[in-house]
């Protein structure tokens, strides 16, 4: 089905600007009662109030990037960009440097890594949910989409409790596999593959093991950050669409909130808000000119209300 038909049949939602002034925006995440996103070429997470205040939550601007290569002491030649965002049970915060291919872990005052994903992941990392016990899975771009490469398939990883990693195998690769999310009661893990244009539903069981690999959704255009509702739904930001959508698991498109182009691409959502029915969306207009974004800061977030709710799916 094309963009056009999907978006047609699809009840629409209204959007609003809540605040602007910043660079490529992702990641967006609801913890304890407040808004958290990645200001991704500024080198930080921001915290954001109801009314549009700020404050910097996490600040990586001074940290110097590692070597790609395992072991060597030669700074890494890419900037800090954090990716996925997760709390774990005890409350410390682990994220995603995207190009160091680190899992680095905040406890309030020092930022460290966590976990070395280096000798696993074929190209920079994407993004992160962090289940109950503190496992948290890592999906992949597997190719640099910054230098023009092809795309190649790449493993989901993850990362256990004890702060091991391995890469999932048994569920074959992903076709660029982005946003990744847990459901509320842990028996599903779904992911979206930008490059495959689906949303792919994964059953877990004991110790997150991972089985059933099957199709949740084909989209009409490439998904990118995603978040689940309560009643069975999959929210997805698609930028380059004008759109983020509500898919369930026979395809449709249940619910369009448009955002206008010239204003941001739609590019990840998340349930929050009291209730957890608001859905906040990340919107960027330069992704691949991390010097133009930065000046430029025209990256913005919005809201939308749903009258569907987010519950204890993850993130």
């Amino acid at each position: 089905m094309e963009l056009a038909d999907s978006v047609a049949g699809a009840q629409p939602v209204t959007a609003r600007k809540i605040a602007t002034g910043y660079s490529w925006p992702e990641i967006p995440r609801w913890h304890e009662g407040s808004f958290y996103f990645s200001d991704m070429y500024n080198h930080r997470v921001l915290r954001l109030a109801e009314d549009g205040t700020e404050e910097v939550y996490l600040d990586a601007s001074d940290r110097k990037p590692l070597s790609p290569q395992p072991g060597s002491d030669a700074p890494g030649d890419t900037e800090v960009v954090l990716g996925g965002l997760g709390w774990l049970p005890d409350g410390r915060v682990l994220v995603v440097s995207m190009h160091e291919r680190l899992v680095l872990v905040w406890d309030g005052n020092r930022l460290e890594t966590y976990a070395d994903l280096r000798p696993l992941a074929i190209s920079s990392c994407n993004d992160m949910v962090v289940d109950a016990d503190g496992r948290a899975y890592v999906t992949q771009l597997g190719y640099d989409l910054f230098k023009g490469e092809e795309p190649r398939d790449s493993d989901l990883i993850v990362v256990e409790p004890d702060g091991t990693a391995r890469t999932v195998t048994e569920i074959g690769p992903l076709t660029c596999g982005n946003g990744v999310t847990v459901t509320g009661d842990g028996t599903r893990l779904i992911v979206a593959e930008v490059g495959a244009n689906r949303i792919t539903v994964l059953d877990r069981g004991p110790g997150g093991a991972l089985t059933n690999r099957r199709t949740f959704a084909e989209t009409p255009w490439l998904p990118d950050g995603i978040c689940l509702d309560d009643q069975g739904g999959v929210w997805a930001g698609m930028p380059g669409s004008g759109v983020v959508g509500r898919f369930v698991e026979d395809g449709r498109m249940t619910h369009a909130v448009s955002i206008p182009m010239t204003e941001g691409l739609g590019v990840a959502c998340v349930l929050g808000g009291p209730d957890r029915s608001t859905l906040y969306i990340c919107a960027g207009l330069e992704v691949f000119d991390w010097a133009k974004s930065r000046d430029e800061g025209l990256g913005s977030v919005w809201t939308a209300e749903t009258g569907f709710t987010g519950g204890a799916n993850r993130p």
